[in-house]
C-alpha cells in the first residue's frame, strides 16, 4: 500500500504533497515541533518565493516550474536523490496503477483552521472521487485524514470508499487546528463515522490492546503511523495491529517476514 498526501493548486489540481507548502516556513525555535517537522520536509528548488508559501496559491504550471527531488533529507538515510522531479499530480500518481495492486491511502492536507489553503472538504473529496472513479479505483483506495469532515463528506458522497480516522496526541492537536481531546477509539469512531472494514489510524503512542480489540470486535482495522524502528514494530505486532505506516517500508516488510511465523507473505 502506497501512503500519499494531496494538496492542491491555485487552478484546482490535486497534487501529492506531505507538506501543503512549496517553500517551507521559516523554523519557528520558539517551538520544537515546528522545527522538527520543516527540517523533514522536502526541499524544492527554483524561481525564488518567500517562506512560507503555500501550494494553493499557486498553479500547476508554476509548481511544473521545481526541483523537488534533487536534495535528500539527513532524516531518511535510504532516501535517493532523483534530480528534476517535479511535485506529481494524483492523476500522474493513478495512472500507474494498471498491471499490479497496488492500495492507495490518499490523505487530504486540510485544516479546519485554515480554511484558506484548500478547498472545502466537500470540494477536496469530490476532486478525489472523480480522479478515482475515472480509472475505477474505488476498492483500492481508502481516504484518511486528520480533519473528519472529509471522511464523513466521503461518506456522504461516496460510500464505496474506505475511511481511515488519523489521530495524535492531544497536545499536537492546536498545531493542526483541531479541538477534540478525547481519543478512546469509541469516540473516535463516532466522530469520523467510521463503518466496518474502515480504519483508525492512530498516533502509535494511542495503540493499546485493548483498544485494537475493541475495533477488531467492530469490524475494524487499525493501522498506526509512524513506526521506523523494530522495537516500535513488535510492540505493535503484539498489539495485533493490522497494517503499519512507517518511512521504511523495505526494512519494515524484511522484519515482517523474518518473524516466526512471518507476519508478511
Amino acid at each position: 500500500m502506497l501512503e500519499l498526501d494531496l494538496a492542491v493548486t491555485k487552478d484546482n489540481v490535486l497534487v501529492v504533497s506531505h507538506s501543503p507548502y512549496l517553500i517551507q516556513p521559516a523554523a519557528d525555535s520558539s517551538d520544537p515541533r515546528i522545527a522538527t517537522v520543516v527540517a523533514n520536509e522536502r526541499k524544492c528548488i527554483g524561481p525564488p518565493l518567500p517562506p512560507g508559501t503555500y501550494i494553493h496559491s499557486l498553479t500547476l504550471a508554476q509548481i511544473k516550474q521545481y526541483d523537488c527531488g534533487s536534495s535528500t533529507l539527513p532524516a531518511f538515510p535510504h532516501q535517493q536523490a532523483v534530480p528534476h522531479t517535479a511535485i506529481p499530480t494524483f492523476d500522474e500518481v493513478l495512472d500507474l496503477a494498471p498491471g499490479n495492486t497496488v492500495q492507495f491511502n490518499v490523505e487530504t492536507k486540510i485544516f479546519p483552521a485554515r480554511p484558506e489553503i484548500t478547498p472545502t472538504p466537500e470540494v477536496f473529496v469530490k476532486m478525489i472521487d472523480d480522479a478515482v472513479k475515472k480509472r475505477q479505483l474505488e476498492a483500492r483506495v481508502i481516504l484518511q485524514s486528520f480533519d473528519f469532515r472529509t471522511l464523513l463528506a466521503m461518506k456522504q458522497l461516496d460510500p464505496s470508499i474506505r475511511l481511515s480516522a488519523l489521530f495524535g496526541q492531544p497536545q499536537y492537536d492546536a498545531m493542526m487546528g483541531l479541538n477534540d481531546p478525547e481519543k478512546g477509539y469509541a469516540h473516535i469512531a463516532k466522530a469520523a463515522g467510521l463503518r466496518p472494514g474502515d480504519f483508525f489510524s492512530p498516533d502509535q503512542s494511542l495503540v493499546t490492546p485493548a483498544e485494537v480489540q475493541w475495533a477488531h470486535d467492530h469490524y475494524m482495522l487499525v493501522a498506526p503511523y509512524t513506526a521506523n524502528t523494530p522495537e516500535a514494530w513488535q510492540k505493535l505486532a503484539d498489539a495485533k495491529v493490522d497494517a503499519i505506516i512507517t518511512d521504511d517500508p523495505a526494512t519494515l516488510l524484511a522484519w515482517l517476514r523474518a518473524q516466526h511465523p512471518p507476519l508478511h507473505p
